[in-house]
């Protein structure tokens, strides 16, 4: 065996490689910085090409300030991470796993879908961010038709919250079983797996997920910690989603580590001077 064989051969510690493309958050809890949190605890090799930047404005009740990266830099990212663990890069290690956070303009959108075409990607998990705070009301509207258009299809799982759950369905969610219907029509749609959120919006004693693949319809409970939503639960659930399939996990098991995994950040929260508390990755440990 030659040197070079030696080198492209994986052995049990190489971790699975993963990638998100998602916006940064100031915080620290939400975007791509829970992403690589929640990799690092999982046990895969994080990566993070940046979308935007995002940061809460505390003058102006905590909204979102939002600065778009340029699509030449996002480009840029996306060419370095493929070229380095790609397909065709012969790293031992081949980088065929995905996380879609906020992208937050049509052109990013473009941008994204074009290198997603372009790639192999066995799994490409999207967490469909339709809204933020901040943006003009029809620049948004846009973003949400690229994002339906060009991204939704390309995914094979797909994390909707309660509101972007009615927005991908078109259905008024307001119990467990419109949850379900919501994550049939998206699965119906996309042809994606879906993990649909109904968390603390639905009323109730447990935080309430929806799982649906095609075959498989399951109710994912756990009591609520709190009846207020943490920063960064819908991130650090979608990056789970996407460590555990990276590692061989099938799209239910992946589910069900997430709903674990994120219950327990919940429960461990990390409170600050802003108005909401932020998951804690290590929370599990």
């Amino acid at each position: 065996m030659t040197s070079a064989e030696v080198t492209a051969t994986p052995d049990r510690t190489t971790p699975a490689v993963v990638l998100a493309i998602a916006g940064s958050e100031a915080t620290g809890g939400a975007g791509a910085q829970a992403d690589l949190k929640t990799f690092q605890e999982l046990g895969v090799f994080g990566i993070a090409n940046l979308t935007c930047i995002v940061s809460f404005d505390p003058s102006d009740s905590w909204n979102h300030r939002f600065v778009p990266v340029d699509q030449a830099v996002i480009a840029h990212q996306l060419e370095a991470t493929t070229a380095a663990y790609g397909a065709a890069s012969g790293a031992p290690s081949v980088l065929d796993t995905v996380k879609i956070g906020m992208l937050g303009s049509p052109a990013t959108i473009e941008t994204v879908a074009s290198a997603l075409a372009g790639g192999a990607f066995t799994n490409v998990v999207l967490d469909p961010v339709l809204i933020c705070k901040g943006q003009e009301p029809g620049h948004a509207l846009d973003t949400d038709q690229a994002l339906k258009a060009q991204i939704l299809p390309l995914a094979t799982f797909v994390t909707p919250n309660h509101f972007e759950a009615e927005s991908l369905s078109g259905l008024e969610i307001t119990d467990v079983e419109s949850l379900k219907a919501a994550a049939v029509r998206i699965h119906e749609l996309s042809g994606a797996a879906v993990l649909a959120k109904g968390g603390v919006r639905l009323t109730g004693p447990d935080a309430v997920d929806v799982f649906y693949d095609g075959e498989t319809l399951e109710v994912l409970s756990a009591p609520k910690v709190g009846e207020v939503a943490v920063s960064g639960a819908g991130c650090s659930l979608a990056a789970t989603v996407t460590a555990e399939l990276a590692k061989g996990a099938t799209p239910l098991e992946a589910a069900r580590t997430a709903k674990s995994f994120v219950t327990a950040g919940i429960r461990n929260r990390v409170a600050s001077g802003a108005p909401f508390d932020a998951l804690w990755q290590g929370g599990p440990r």
